[in-house]
């Protein structure tokens, strides 16, 4: 018998809640409704529009289930869109194999069916972003997630540009556990664990980067390492 999806009760549709254009990020962008997806950690899906609007933002923090529940709540959060989906921002990591190629996959894929294109964003620049929207003039900061294998994946940042997204001091790294705060002070940045990923910050981050005609993520998922499960090599030949 197979177990039943992860509970989806930190999952929530919010209403329309207006905002000033991008904050600090200027004008609109060329487009209608961003999708939100990001599997680096939790599951996140979110939708928002040009007017600064969140009309979902789903979130579930288990580490494990993405594929289980992902469905579900791209059900949910279209359910509550206004319109025409005209991008999907998708969450590139860093993050463990097995969980983020979910998210990556459901943006490409539903991006296809769709004829939309797919806006690739730093995972660690949406919790950044929502870190220096509270609070733009904090000091140096270094968004730290877990990447399993005691090791910490870190992304360290300094403010918002003039297009207000964050700006990274170093891209994305790993470190054991036990030696990362020893880097991060030798680059002067005081340490943010990040659990869960906000999926509408996700697709605020390719709202911005659309409106400044910029590309800010990889093509390629930030996965750090190699999978662990790999295909096998050729077998070798037996000589008679």
């Amino acid at each position: 018998m197979r177990a039943s999806p992860p509970s989806l009760s930190t999952a929530t549709v919010r209403p329309r809640q207006k905002r000033r254009k991008w904050e600090r990020g200027g004008g609109d962008y060329p487009g209608t409704v961003i999708l939100g997806i990001d599997t680096s950690l939790g599951t996140a899906v979110a939708l928002i529009d040009s007017d600064g609007a969140t009309h979902a933002d789903l979130r579930n923090e288990n580490p494990l289930g993405h594929a289980e529940i992902i469905g579900t709540m791209l059900v949910d959060a279209l359910a509550a869109g206004p319109g025409e989906i005209t991008h999907v921002a998708a969450g590139m990591g860093p993050g463990p194999f097995t969980g983020l190629r979910v998210g990556i996959a459901a943006a490409r894929a539903f991006a296809l069916g769709r004829g939309v294109p797919v806006v690739p964003v730093v995972t660690h620049d949406a919790v950044a972003l929502e870190l220096l929207t509270a609070d733009p003039d904090t000091e140096p900061f270094a968004v730290v997630t877990d990447a399993r294998r005691r090791e910490f994946a870190y992304t360290v940042y300094s403010g918002l540009d003039a297009d207000g997204l964050p700006i990274r001091v170093s891209e994305p790294a790993l470190s054991p556990r036990d030696e990362v705060d020893a880097r991060l002070a030798g680059l002067g940045a005081r340490r943010h664990d990040a659990t869960a990923v906000s999926a509408a910050m996700l697709a605020r981050v390719a709202g911005r980067a659309i409106a400044a005609d910029r590309v800010v993520g990889p093509d390629d998922a930030l996965y750090l390492r190699s999978p662990d499960v790999k295909q096998p090599s050729a077998p070798k030949r037996v000589s008679a």
